[in-house]
């Protein structure tokens, strides 16, 4: 018999299979394990478009919480959903269709388009997998359809390559804040980051060669986030007032896929913004901090650090670190601004976290949606966010804020190390 009648009569067989099989509930389609047929093709970049919707797919995960269930990671229409199925490429089974469970976000702050889970069941060892709006793809379909690497594919129980990584979320506008970046990055290595994750959408000339030198130097992981080319992404996290498709450039989506890309390979994740960095205030590092909190709070898998602001409008008086050199390099110098707005009345600071990735299921900006474990607020005297950016209270004279001079207790280090950067870097000419 030819190849290709062998293949004719496959593709009939799939039909009966999957029909039979989606009258059955809680069972997944399996197509015979013809080697030949679990033949895929990568997608060639981080987002993807499911064939005939608006839908965007992002990255796969084998959530070994679950039984091994693929959890896909994706920016969904919220108005215009439909019937998904996953198409997963297994090597000894063959190609496996189920039908896909959608778990949207709560957090969507009213745009059209939403992070969305779309959970596969599966009982087989699959590598690949695909989205698609049919019940019953053909198989001339599914030789078409782009397939991106299932992730995580091993469960590690206690030892990981990195104790800390932040997850910065995106960079989109040409942002060039070059000196406030090299000094964060290098206040968190002083206090025991080791990776740093940033989704790049857009960004200035002299911050693009900053990101060249930390990922040459292996500090920085760069991945492209290009969804403009996809979407109208906002600029802001309110629908009604800054418009757009979806929430500050798909800011959820990346977060999610920071955590669920780091669970086997970061102890700890920090979720925060390119502007801030959580300090502790009585430990010297962030590991003596998360052994000491971890100690007193064994189920805690999410703490809240709270933001505090430091007007970058006002200065230190003493120009104690209104360094030459540091004039001409563009972005904010952080060690000028040791002024701290007082907490508001009635009302609460926002926070963002440090959180143990493998008991996180999803999360927003400021606190998880749903995980494992418990949740606790650091108390702001033992660790607090330090954020340089424009004033939150204008009305504030000088003499109405807070002195904190907390990041010149690294200056010994930091000096240097920031001089080195912007010198290797080609900030410095």
């Amino acid at each position: 018999m030819e190849y290709s009648l062998k293949l004719k009569i496959l593709a009939l067989a799939v039909v009966v299979f999957m029909i039979l099989k989606f009258l059955m509930p809680g069972h997944y389609i399996q197509l015979k394990p013809y080697r030949s047929v679990c033949t895929r093709t990568f997608a060639e970049q981080l987002i993807v478009v499911v064939k005939d919707t608006k839908h965007l797919i992002i990255s796969a995960y084998k959530d070994h919480r679950t039984h091994g269930d693929v959890r896909v990671i994706s920016i969904t229409k919220r108005a215009d959903l439909g019937l998904l199925s996953c198409v997963m490429c297994c090597p000894q089974e063959g190609f496996i269709v189920t039908k896909a469970v959608v778990n949207m976000h709560s957090d969507h702050f009213g745009f059209p388009f939403v992070t969305t889970d779309l959970l596969c069941k599966t009982e087989a060892s699959c590598d690949a997998i695909s989205i698609t709006t049919a019940n019953t793809p053909n198989l001339s379909d599914i030789f078409t359809m782009p397939f991106i690497p299932i992730q995580n594919q091993k469960k590690v129980e206690h030892i990981f390559p990195y104790n800390f990584t932040v997850c910065i979320s995106n960079l989109f506008g040409d942002y060039n804040n070059v000196l406030q970046f090299v000094q964060t990055i290098e206040v968190y290595k002083i206090l025991g980051i080791q990776k740093v994750y940033i989704y790049n959408t857009s960004c200035g000339p002299d911050l693009e060669k900053v990101l060249h030198y930390y990922k040459e130097e292996g500090t920085l992981e760069i991945e492209p986030w290009p969804i403009d080319k996809f979407l109208n992404p906002s600029r802001g996290w309110n629908f009604n007032e800054h418009k757009g498709d979806l929430h500050y450039f798909g800011q959820l989506t990346t977060l999610n896929d920071c955590i669920y890309r780091n669970m086997y390979k970061s102890k700890y994740v920090l979720l925060n913004d390119i502007d801030e960095i959580i300090v502790p205030y009585e430990h010297a590092t962030l590991g003596l901090l998360m052994e000491d909190l971890q100690r007193q709070h064994p189920s805690v898998s999410v703490f809240l650090v709270e933001n505090h602001i430091f007007p970058k409008t006002v200065f230190d008086s003493d120009d104690r670190f209104s360094l030459p050199q540091w004039k001409k390099v563009p972005g904010v110098n952080i060690l000028e601004h040791i002024y701290r707005e007082p907490d508001r009345k009635n009302i609460i600071n926002p926070t963002k976290m440090i959180v143990n990735p493998r008991d996180i299921i999803q999360t927003s900006v400021h606190s998880v949606l749903k995980n494992y474990g418990d949740t606790l607020r650091v108390p702001f005297d033992v660790c607090r966010i330090v954020h340089v950016r424009v004033p939150l209270q204008n009305n504030l004279k000088k003499e109405q804020l807070i002195v904190d001079t907390k990041l010149w207790e690294y200056e010994k280090e930091l000096l240097p190390n920031v001089n080195h950067v912007l010198q290797k870097s080609g900030i410095y000419t």
